[in-house]
């Protein structure tokens, strides 16, 4: 009988299995409720004294070595599942992994925020569903202000005061109203205004304003900050202030780089005249001032803005402001390698 034992154990020990049903009948063979093991064990009372210690140990071996069979015949199935599932075939060459690509829009802004931190300006942020008070009135803007008419605007049915943003001035408003001077800031953010789409307009769009206000605060300090803001991002070192008019700052002005008319391109994007529009400017309102809580007679500042999409068209020579915002894949790889 012992003999027997032996000869069962070896036999488990040599033991393969290349599926779960293999295994299984292996073990219901061995430790199943009418497996071999039950019977070796109801053959115990009849085995001589003298032999049943030598029995027993025997019993408890192919016990032992049928146990650890299963349990790593298992493993080992379970390993090879795994590794065909998740890796397939590991002989085979790696496929190269697609690498995302930031949104041009995304790009330019940050590359606009890094040139004004620089020269430190923070970063604000505020709600794009904005109040008439800090979209239009505190911006020197009353209800039926004959400005008003220049920024279509998204109002909410259900109540007149709550508007989708028209510009990012919004967002100094609530700054000036909790920080005071100096402030140095950026406010990059999507706005809205209720225009038609073309390929040169949207009714969604990005901008980046500035604002400074301090002591003793010039015109002269705003060209030269619009200088080496012009400097940084296009590289061009010529640009003019045509006179203007926004409510909120007095003097107001646009303004214009050189941008050349050295390609065919130039002269379509200048009009034949190598200027061109990047945004607007001028000296804080003392009105705005006031109604954000800061003395004018103590304080100015400047202030600017700039379109994103328009910049970004210019440094990627897009000829579509749409392109940005139909997701077409064809468009967002040309951007892979910015970053």
């Amino acid at each position: 009988m012992i003999d027997k034992i032996k000869e069962l154990i070896g036999e488990a020990e040599s033991f393969k299995a290349q599926s779960k049903d293999e295994i299984e009948s292996f073990r219901i063979k061995y430790l199943g409720k009418k497996g071999l093991l039950n019977d070796f064990f109801a053959e115990f009372k009849n085995v001589a004294n003298d032999q049943k210690k030598e029995f027993g140990q025997a019993i408890n071996k192919l016990k032992t070595t049928a146990q650890d069979k299963v349990n790593a015949l298992n493993e080992e199935l379970e390993s090879s599942v795994e590794d065909k599932g998740v890796y397939g075939d590991l002989s085979r060459p790696s496929e190269p992994l697609k690498i995302g690509s930031r949104h041009p829009v995304s790009l330019v802004k940050n590359q606009i925020i890094d040139i004004f931190a620089n020269i430190g300006f923070n970063v604000s942020e505020g709600p794009e569903i904005e109040d008439d008070w800090h979209n239009f009135t505190a911006l020197n803007l009353p209800e039926y202000h004959p400005a008003r008419d220049m920024q279509d605007t998204f109002f909410i049915q259900t109540d007149p005061d709550i508007l989708l943003r028209t510009h990012t001035s919004s967002v100094q408003v609530r700054y000036m109203e909790d920080n005071k001077p100096p402030i140095r800031t950026i406010s990059p953010g999507r706005v809205f205004r209720n225009e038609d789409i073309s390929a040169r307009s949207h009714c969604i769009f990005h901008q980046v304003e500035g604002l400074y206000i301090d002591k003793n605060v010039s015109f002269a300090d705003l060209k030269q900050t619009l200088l080496y803001f012009t400097k940084e991002m296009f590289g061009k070192s010529k640009i003019r202030l045509r006179p203007s008019y926004f409510p909120f700052t007095e003097p107001s002005a646009e303004v214009d780089i050189y941008w050349g008319l050295k390609t065919e391109t130039d002269y379509r994007i200048t009009k034949g005249t190598g200027w061109l529009e990047i945004g607007g400017c001028g000296m804080v309102d003392p009105n705005v001032l006031t109604n954000c809580g800061i003395d004018p007679k103590e304080y100015s500042g400047f202030a600017f803005g700039v379109g994103v999409e328009r910049i970004a068209m210019l440094l990627h020579q897009i000829g579509d402001i749409r392109m940005f915002y139909e997701n077409d894949v064809r468009f967002l790889e040309q951007f892979k390698s910015s970053f």
